[in-house]
């Protein structure tokens, strides 16, 4: 006989619960490393469902003293002015991640700058250099002399600017609520505000404390090549009425005057009216020259290329300009001081706080040759 094996029945039903005991034990201290888990994995998916203010852990503290002293109370002794006529006039600088909110947002509501080429700068003034041509190229052997080439001709940009300002509003009530995501909606509101403003000017914009909008440029009927810099070319078409009887004609001439190099990542921009229109066009055979996206969050395209809505580009009327096309990234520069400063304003409109944003943002035509227009002529 086994020794191991218990002799007496009482002794085996002891051992038995022991281990039934036991095992429960273990299941149970199971369950609790697996509530446990399923504890922190839902915290870290609340966390990455906040939205994003920042990048790294070290910055969090600077968001969360600048909202909760400065934005919801109005303490002002942790934070330094800018400039102004006194001390707090000039507002206090958001800090960076509320900025780069306000920049995301800024880009995916604002028709030019996302398809326009945006510098950053650190002060009000901002100046290029941009060749226009004149240096000579050829060929020779490996042991021949070289001969000396053409001096480079530059032209400088210098975007005229202005102070950009937006001025949401909240309640206190709301201020005092802790559950309000304050820095979310003022980047929101800053934001919406500051596209409706400077897409009127990327587009009309006549450089007095303001950008200088594309069309506000000269412009001409002559080629690239023949026209002072600066200038951007034209196609005529059309009446009052409309395009004109071959719409489709003037539109491939108008997007075979820009060369090849641009017309990769060019794109059209005409407001919802001037599109209704397009969007009825046929060619001879019948066919809509209007492409819809074939897949979710493609643009619609319009001859194969991408069409941006800009609802600051005028209508189809006798000396209007209602299309552009070109590469804007080429041919429109945008730049802009990074920090955005913010006075808050509790008297002006009681029982609301007003939130006063500035920013300072210039704009030009940076190259005449990547931007072509259409106008309606009669």
């Amino acid at each position: 006989m086994d020794n191991t094996t218990p002799t007496d029945p009482a002794e085996a039903s002891f051992d038995i619960v022991e281990r039934q005991d036991k095992t429960e034990a273990d299941v149970a201290a199971l369950r609790s490393d697996v509530d446990e888990v399923k504890a922190r994995v839902d915290k870290i998916g609340r966390a990455a469902a906040r939205p994003a203010i920042g990048g790294t852990d070290e910055a969090a503290p600077e968001v969360k003293g600048f909202v909760d002293s400065y934005l919801r109370r109005g303490a002002t002794s942790e934070y330094k002015s800018i400039s102004g006529a006194v001390p707090s006039d000039g507002g206090y600088a958001v800090p960076r991640q509320i900025d780069a909110m306000i920049a995301r947002e800024l880009t995916e509501i604002s028709p030019i700058r996302a398809i326009a080429q945006v510098v950053q700068t650190g002060s009000a003034g901002y100046r290029k250099l941009v060749s226009t041509g004149g240096t000579a190229s050829g060929w020779v052997s490996e042991t021949a002399g070289r001969p000396e080439t053409d001096t480079p001709n530059f032209a400088e940009i210098a975007p005229p600017t202005g102070e950009l300002y937006a001025n949401p509003a909240a309640s206190q009530a709301m201020l005092d609520d802790a559950g309000f995501d304050l820095e979310s909606w003022l980047a929101s509101e800053i934001a919406m505000e500051f596209a409706r403003a400077e897409g009127a000017a990327f587009v009309g914009g006549n450089g007095t404390n303001q950008p200088m909008g594309f069309l506000s440029a000269p412009v001409s009927t002559s080629e690239d090549g023949a026209r002072s810099f600066g200038t951007l070319q034209y196609v005529g078409s059309g009446d009052s009425d409309g395009f004109d009887a071959n719409p489709d004609a003037k539109l491939i001439d108008l997007v075979h005057t820009l060369k090849a190099g641009h017309r990769q990542g060019a794109s059209f921009v005409m407001n919802s009216a001037t599109l209704a229109e397009v969007r009825k066009l046929k060619t001879a055979d019948g066919a809509f020259l209007w492409q819809p996206g074939l897949a979710e969050g493609q643009p619609d395209r319009l001859l194969g290329y991408p069409v941006v809505e800009a609802e600051d580009m005028p209508d189809i009327a006798a000396g209007e300009y209602p299309i552009a096309f070109g590469n804007f990234r080429h041919g429109y520069l945008i730049a802009e001081r990074s920090a955005t400063q913010v006075l808050r304003d509790p008297f002006t409109n009681k029982p609301f706080v007003h939130f006063y944003a500035t920013k300072r943002v210039g704009g030009q035509v940076l190259d005449s040759n990547a931007i072509k227009l259409l106008k309606i002529e009669l």
